[in-house]
Parts: structure tokens; sequence; C-alpha cells
């Protein structure tokens, strides 16, 4: 069927509005405390809202419900897991954010181990999360080059464009206030069209659930024991707190919106609130995928790659207007994580190099600099996107891996940092490298689940950290302890 001129006009209509939605912000940044903490007078809902839409994005929104079209609901355990994390990072990261004047997750590793961890930390995350988001640049383009006809690569540089301007002039409070109302819009949009597929099914809800369920695609729990395979309640709630516990407490994606927060409180009350709406919204996301099997009962293979059902079901077989309304939440979410992405890529460059580097920059060149910092990430992940055309299987799972590469290192470190007195910077030093190259070798040269990395890296960095800061101890600082002993 595809779209017509009422799609098209709802979908430049929402691109234009939240363009200008966020530029209205630009006039409100007098110091880098407003730029990239948004004043920290933002309110716990609005966070929790970001939050959401920072962890969605796009790679959710079409990559989901492929894998549940391709095997059942059982990635829900996962999510589940997320939401224990979440509660773990109240208690024991969160107390240490709000003692000090942090700007960036990376500043708390400089107060305990020094600036080379704190550079080292601070590194990994802009590799890695430039890496992870140049995939979910090119998730973009999948959708718009379905929806809109354009080349992949013209894709990528429309949406990195339009959201670049806003995130350009208003800085975090705009990536905030526009993720709140781009979370409403996409999953609005979702509930439409999960109602809308229903009723295209002949027999709707009833006839979806019995086939669903004789097919076995409504199994959400796996007791097994096998950790080869990626997602058990073992490996999804144990590996899921991992990987959250590392996301969203040691990646200044998460963690710079955590900071904006009024107070210790509010923040935690925003990150625990933002797991259960998490929750609800994969499994939303799930379903989907299952209806849409139950819809076309054809291979996933029919249509390339698992990642171009939704959309393609989006374009081909939706009611005009609703098509319009679905590809604009689609584009709501990926501009939300984009400039998430951008804005925390900025702070994280010019808070844990540039400035440690030029101290006696004023308030006004530091922030013409944290503008052009933004526009150069912008271009980088671009040119990432652009790699990432290459890159063969689901979009969601490709993303996960690269990002959980490189969180059981950060992780291992932090909590060398806040639960332990005796580790180093050395010592933590040595922990990271050995973290990263043990989730390396996962990645590269085992079949073990992703699931499972973060879990496996922290313990390395930790361990190793740990014991390294024992023998590399300071001679001096060991005797001075022995004395007051």
């Amino acid at each position: 069927m595809g779209l017509n001129k009422v799609d098209f006009a709802i979908i430049a209509l929402y691109l234009v509005a939240i363009t200008l939605f966020g530029l209205s912000f630009r006039k409100r940044h007098r110091s880098l405390r407003d730029y990239f903490l948004a004043g920290r007078e933002i309110p716990w809902w609005a966070i929790a809202l970001s939050i959401v839409a920072a962890e969605t994005s796009t790679l959710t929104i079409i990559s989901i419900p492929g894998l549940a079209y391709d095997t059942n609901l059982t990635f829900l355990q996962v999510v589940m897991g997320y939401v224990v994390g979440r509660i773990v990072i109240s208690f024991i990261l969160l107390p240490h954010y709000f003692r000090g004047d942090l700007y960036t997750a990376y500043e708390l590793i400089e107060h305990r181990f020094g600036r080379g961890l704190r550079s080292l930390t601070a590194g990994l995350f802009l590799l890695t999360r430039a890496a992870a988001e140049g995939v979910r640049v090119y998730a973009v383009s999948i959708v718009v080059s379905i929806a809109l006809g354009t080349g992949e690569i013209a894709s990528i540089a429309i949406i990195t464009a339009l959201t670049l301007i806003y995130t350009f002039e208003g800085g975090l409070a705009a990536v905030i206030w526009t993720d709140v109302v781009q979370t409403v819009i996409y999953v609005g949009g979702t509930l439409v069209g999960l109602a809308t597929i229903i009723h295209l099914v002949p027999g709707g809800w009833p006839a979806i659930h019995a086939a669903a369920t004789s097919a076995g695609k409504l199994k959400w729990l796996d007791f097994r024991g096998d950790v080869w395979v990626p997602y058990t309640f073992w490996s999804g709630v144990i590996g899921g707190t991992f990987f959250t516990v590392a996301s969203h407490g040691t990646d200044q994606l998460i963690v710079q919106r955590l900071l904006a927060a009024r107070g210790q409180k509010q923040s935690a009350t925003a990150l625990i609130s933002s797991g259960v709406a998490v929750l609800f919204q994969f499994a939303l996301f799930l379903i989907i995928g299952t209806m849409l099997w139950a819809y076309y009962r054809v291979p996933a293979t029919t249509f390339g790659r698992g990642d171009r059902i939704y959309p393609t079901f989006i374009v081909t077989r939706m009611p005009h207007g609703v098509s319009g309304l679905l590809i604009a939440a689609i584009l709501a979410a990926a501009m939300s994580n984009l400039s998430a992405a951008l804005n925390s890529l900025s702070s994280s460059a010019i808070m844990d190099f540039y400035v440690r580097l030029r101290p006696q920059l004023d308030e006004k060149e530091k922030m013409r600099l944290s503008r052009l910092a933004t526009l150069i990430w912008a271009l980088v992940l671009f040119g990432l996107a652009l790699i990432a055309l290459r890159k063969a299987g689901r979009v969601v799972e490709v993303g996960l891996q690269i990002a959980s590469v490189a969180y059981g290192a950060l992780l291992g470190a932090f909590l060398l940092g806040v639960l332990t007195k005796r580790a180093n910077a050395r010592g933590a030093g040595i922990g990271m490298a050995c973290g990263f190259a043990t989730e390396l070798y996962l990645w590269l040269r085992t079949q073990v689940p992703w699931t499972w990395w973060v879990l496996i890296g922290t313990m390395v960095t930790f361990g190793v950290g740990w014991t390294a800061s024992i023998f590399l101890a300071n001679p001096v600082s060991s005797m001075a302890t022995e004395r007051k002993r």
C-alpha cells in the first residue's frame, strides 16, 4: 500500500515541530551547568521518561518485535534484570554521585583513583558509546529508507542533521524535554499499532493467542541451566542486572540525566520508576512481534532480516494516517536517543579531557567548545553508522554486544572505588585492562552469550584489580597503615 500524502504530512509536521521545540531551549544556557546538567532543575518524572526514551531507541522498536517474531518472549527475562539493576544502583552508586558537584560519572573515579584512571574510564566510554550509537543511527536508516524510499546514507544524514540542530543549541534541557514529548508519541503510536494489528488478524486477539500458545511463542520463562542459551531466567536476570548496573551506573549517557535531578532522592525515584516503564515497553514490543507472526505466518528471512518486519508492516498494511503516526513514533525514539548520545559524548569529551587541560578558559569559551564538540560527535556517529551498514545480524543484539564489551571493565573499576579501601590506581588500571581483554575475547573468539559478558568482565576486573592493588601497594603507605594499627 505504501505511504500517501497524509502520512508524509504527519512525518514532516513531527520533524519540524520537535526540532522547533528543542530549539526553544537555546537561550537558557549561561554556563556548562546549564548546558550539560540543565541547571539541576529537572523533576524526577521528566528524568524517568527521558531514561526510558534513551534506553528504548529505534533498536528496541524495530528489532525487539523481530526477535519475538523469530523466537518467543524470553528476552523479557533480561528486562527483569534491568529493574533489579536499578535498585542496586540506587543504593551503591547514587549516594557517591551526589556527594560532590559532579558533571560526569568519571569524576567519581578521579576522586578515588586520580586523573589517569579517570581519563581511562572516560576514554573507554567515548570509544564504546560512539560505536554502539553508530549501530543505533544505522537502525534509523532501515525505517526511513523503507518509509520514504530514500537511500540508507541519505536517511542517516537527514536524522543526524535534524537532531544535531536542537541538541547543538538546547543542551541537556532540550534533550530531556524532547524525550518526554517523544516518549508519549512513540508509546501512543505503538498502542495504536497494536490495536490495528489485532483488527487485521482474522479472529482478533483470541485467534492470535491460540496460535501463539500452540507454537510456544508466548513462552517467557526459561529455567534451563544451559549457559550457552542467551535468554534464560538465570542469564537474563543475573546478566541483565549486571548490564544495567554498568549501563545506568557508569555510562555517562544515563548518569548525566541522574545528575540533572534536584537531589539524590528524586534521582533514585526517576531511575526505579523508569525500570517499571521499560518492563512494560519491552513486553509491548515483544507482544507486537508475536502478533506480527500470527499475521504473516512466514519465516523472518522472507523480509531479509527480522529488523525489517515491523517497519514493512507499518508501511504496507497499516491504514493511512496511522502509518505516518507510527513512522513518526519510531523517528521520535531515534532522535531522542541520538540527541542524548551527542550531549553525553560532548560532556565527557569537554569535562573529562579538554577542561582539565585548559582550566583557565572562561565560561563563554567553554560553551563554544561544548557546542563544537557536539558537532564533531555528530560527524563521528554519521561515519560509524555508515560502517554499521555492512554489519549483519539483529541490530538490537549488535548494539548490546558492543556496549557489553566495555561495561564489565567500567563497572569493575567503579566497584573497586566504592566498595573497597585497599584498591589503588595501578591495581584498578591492571584490572580494567584484563577485564576489557576478557570481554573482547568473549566477543570475538567464543560463543558465550552477551548476557554473561558484563558479569564475567566485572568479576575479572574486580578480582585482578583487588589482587594487583595488594601486591602493588605503596610500601610507605603500607608501613604508615601498620603503625596506625
